[in-house]
């Protein structure tokens, strides 16, 4: 017997909006439209009460990654599911990813959601639960870290990103493989997985802000965020990586103050191809600025979140060094 533990947070997986009064179905009644195999499965419900996922707070997110943590370490479970809006799936599947810790080798974490609603007639959301939940339980996820599961698709939280939310399939690997499938209850691991990030055992910094660059830009943008309380900042570049030359001398000068500048991507790059920009375009690197080292720029603002629980500049740089 295999215990698992369901995490609700409402959203489009829960809803029902097509037969009369709209009203959120119960995570036990998740469950059981779920129809999932329950002989060889104990699955426990808890519900947690959440903003809707295009306006979750870090706090939140934060409280779902550390749930999944105890969940595995100190309550015997063998695997987690949440359920999730997939507006900002991505970056609370992440956060739980970096915080998990030895957390992910004691069993699988799965998070998934749904597209359409629960009493539409093409729902979504029974199915992805069927699939979470046997994803959890299954032996071959342990130690992948955390997951998220769509259309029996299973794709690393490092690398999931909501690509299209108009079909079942909403979020991509790309340029990576997803990590494997579920079909026909049985889990199939195909991919490489990402190597586990390092443990960082201090709270995460939530005021971190993320600045998508443009041709013209200038620097009062950053002078703003970090006026405004930012701790840290993710700089959206193009290419690989690249920010116009007018920012700098702002990244020189936040960098001494000890307040970490990343370098992200509004491409989708594979880690090699960052590396390289620290010899080649990535000329903001020579001025202090930090490689996300292929993370997206959402990506990059969770991982520098994480990373800032460590300490200031030299910190995140050796904490990123290890992605």
């Amino acid at each position: 017997m295999t215990d698992v533990l369901l995490v609700t947070t409402g959203d489009t997986i829960a809803y029902r909006q097509y037969s009369g009064q709209p009203t959120i179905a119960s995570g036990t009644e998740l469950l059981a439209a779920a129809a999932v195999d329950t002989a060889p499965l104990q699955t426990r419900v808890e519900e947690v009460r959440a903003e809707p996922s295009w306006d979750t707070s870090p706090g939140t997110m934060l409280a779902l990654a550390r749930r999944v943590r105890t969940a595995l370490l100190d309550d015997g479970f063998e695997g987690v599911v949440v359920t999730h809006g997939v507006d900002t799936l991505e970056e609370t599947a992440f956060l739980t990813d970096l915080m998990a810790g030895c957390a992910a080798t004691r069993g699988g974490i799965v998070f998934t959601g749904a597209i359409r609603c629960l009493d539409a007639p093409d729902t979504d959301g029974p199915a992805n639960l069927s699939a979470a939940i046997t994803a959890a339980a299954a032996p071959a996820t342990t130690g992948l870290g955390a997951l998220v599961c769509f259309n029996g698709v299973l794709h690393s939280a490092r690398w999931a990103t909501l690509a299209d939310t108009t079909i079942r399939s909403p979020f991509s690997s790309a340029p990576h493989p997803p990590l494997g499938r579920v079909t026909d209850g049985e889990v199939v691991v195909t991919g490489i997985p990402p190597a586990r990030p390092q443990y960082v055992d201090g709270i995460p910094e939530s005021d971190v802000a993320v600045i998508k660059t443009y041709p013209g830009i200038t620097s009062a943008l950053l002078h703003a965020a970090v006026d405004a309380g930012a701790r840290g900042i993710v700089l959206e570049g193009t290419g690989t990586g690249n920010v116009p030359v007018e920012l700098f001398s702002t990244i020189n000068e936040l960098t001494e103050w000890d307040i970490p500048v990343v370098l992200a991507s509004r491409a989708r790059t594979h880690r090699a191809a960052a590396d390289q920009s620290r010899d080649g375009s990535g000329l903001a690197t020579k001025v202090g600025a930090i490689s996300a080292r292929g993370l997206t720029s959402t990506h990059a603002r969770i991982a520098l979140m994480v990373a800032l629980g460590a300490g200031g500049v030299t910190a995140v740089r050796n904490w990123f060094s290890q992605l």
